[in-house]
């Protein structure tokens, strides 16, 4: 094919080629397009603009200065044909541009899968900052209430209570919205490699690819999702009134803890080397 280095037209071969034939595999400038597509045997012909063609790379074996066609599955390395017969006697291979392939589409299966997650933990905190921030409202003006049916003599009592619901209930919040921080952080940097992982695809594929291929792996592999935890919730029990125990009257409410957020472990994979000898 030919290569989107050339941008000249190869049939006048003075303007610029600034359309790309698939099936002659030709730069063609505007006229000569035209023309092309004019002809009887050309007219069904299909162009794209050779400003959106991906360069091909053609590396080759620095031993045998062949194109690198082949990955030599047992060493994991770029491979030539003549190194199938030689220091790769006897290994298994498969095709350089599948396995580039595969690593591409293993990068974007896990960040779609981690962006995907992080969006559903997103979700849940948001839904779980909103029913904890209603239960806080519901327990105060419970407690406050409660309060207010024991007049004067249990004004200090009901302030002190409110407090506490206040800063533990508050405690429990500064959680949430760590967590709902750190989600938010993954799926920044979930779509950040995304967007590197789309500009690695426009990319030559040479040897120096693969090196940029297995540093987006690790990134990506460095991306955690931690698991949620247990939300917390907060309740009040009611208790009869009683002139001897104003605490009793007022009732006791319960926020329970957020479990510690456990980081979820990924299973780790081989890299992909280049070999010094075959390059």
């Amino acid at each position: 094919m030919a290569q989107a280095a050339s941008k000249t037209c190869e049939v006048c071969v003075s303007a610029p080629g600034s359309h790309y034939c698939i099936d002659c595999e030709e730069y063609y400038c505007e006229n000569c397009k035209f023309l092309h597509n004019r002809q009887k045997l050309s007219r069904n012909h299909q162009f794209q603009k050779a400003s959106d063609l991906i360069p091909e790379g053609k590396s080759k074996c620095s031993k045998h200065k062949e194109e690198l066609t082949l990955l030599c599955n047992t060493c994991n390395v770029p491979a030539c044909s003549s190194c199938v017969t030689g220091n790769h006697k006897g290994h298994t291979f498969s095709k350089f541009v599948d396995a580039v392939a595969k690593l591409q589409v293993e990068n974007e299966t896990k960040i779609r899968a981690k962006t995907n997650e992080a969006n559903q933990n997103i979700k849940k905190i948001e839904e779980s900052l909103k029913l904890f921030d209603n239960s806080v409202e519901s327990v105060i003006k419970t407690i406050t209430d409660e309060g207010s049916m024991i007049k004067r003599m249990v004004d200090k009592t009901v302030a002190h209570m409110i407090t506490l619901v206040k800063e533990q209930s508050k405690k429990e919040k500064d959680k949430l919205m760590n967590m709902l921080s750190n989600a938010k952080s993954v799926l920044v940097a979930g779509q950040a490699l995304d967007k590197k992982r789309n500009e690695l695809d426009k990319t030559r594929q040479d040897k120096s690819l693969v090196q940029k291929i297995n540093n987006l792996k690790e990134e990506i592999s460095k991306l955690t999702i931690n698991s949620l935890p247990e939300f917390p919730n907060i309740s009040f029990k009611r208790k009869s009134v009683a002139e001897d125990d104003i605490r009793q009257l007022i009732g006791t409410y319960n926020i329970s803890n957020g479990a510690p957020v456990l980081e979820k472990k990924e299973q780790r994979h081989g890299n992909l080397y280049i070999c010094d000898d075959c390059g």
